[in-house]
């Protein structure tokens, strides 16, 4: 597996931002009441982190330690304007049923973390692939749980109905509570996939215990990860 697939392997799958990593969790339970509002945030977040990734990992050399983040968050600030306008402009509808959750895509940590971790230390063509790697997993998150949000709390699937007539909508889905019933079922059923995985033997991705490598994790010691490897380490030393 070259280094641009496996960004991309790593993003759906091995670190996904959703279901593994846990982070961008306020669009994720605030926007995903329909697949159509899951699918269009996670494809605007997507967008930013490409162009964001590419532009930092282009300019990584250039900006200094000192303003680091600062120029980061000018970066996003900048593409996300961009798409802001884009959605405002050409689908006003989506834009609408965003609402403020577009603008805040300059403070999602997913993109914040991904520039810090990665863009900034990578060539450009990984990090494009790191982006989109990343954005689509943020995708397919969100659209899962706007999925299943929908089916159950509306009875639909963007829009087009697909339970019958007499099925009754459990509201409660469309709502803030159902963003944390649907994420925690969702959640756990990926555990158990894994779990499943693990007593066959299968290699069980190791960023899903802490969400991230020790060396990108801004946690360090906090899950002993980190003071394992520095006590193998020392024993080699």
């Amino acid at each position: 597996m070259n280094k641009c697939t496996e960004r991309i392997y790593n993003g759906l799958v091995k670190e996904n931002p959703t279901f593994v990593l846990m982070l961008g969790m306020c669009p994720t339970l605030a926007v995903t009441t329909s697949a159509v509002n899951g699918i269009g945030m996670g494809l605007s977040t997507t967008a930013v982190l490409i162009m964001s990734n590419m532009l930092i990992s282009m300019l990584r050399k250039i900006i200094p330690d000192s303003v680091r983040m600062p120029a980061f968050i000018v970066v996003v600030a900048s593409f996300v304007t961009i798409v802001d306008f884009l959605l405002e402009g050409f689908v006003p509808s989506l834009y609408d049923s965003l609402g403020l959750y577009i603008p805040l895509i300059v403070v999602n940590c997913i993109i914040l973390g991904r520039a810090e971790s990665y863009a900034s230390k990578n060539p450009v063509l990984p990090s494009i692939f790191d982006g989109v790697g990343m954005g689509l997993g943020f995708t397919v998150g969100l659209t899962s749980i706007g999925i299943v949000r929908e089916l159950i709390g509306a009875g639909q699937i963007f829009g087009i109905q697909v339970m019958p007539d007499s099925y009754v909508p459990l509201t409660i889905f469309v709502l803030a509570p159902g963003a944390f019933f649907v994420l925690a079922a969702l959640v756990a059923l990926q555990n158990k996939v894994k779990r499943a995985a693990a007593r066959k033997g299968k290699e069980v991705p190791a960023a899903a215990e802490c969400g991230s490598g020790c060396a990108a994790c801004g946690n360090r010691g906090a899950c002993g990860g980190h003071m394992r490897i520095s006590s193998v380490n020392d024993n080699r030393e």
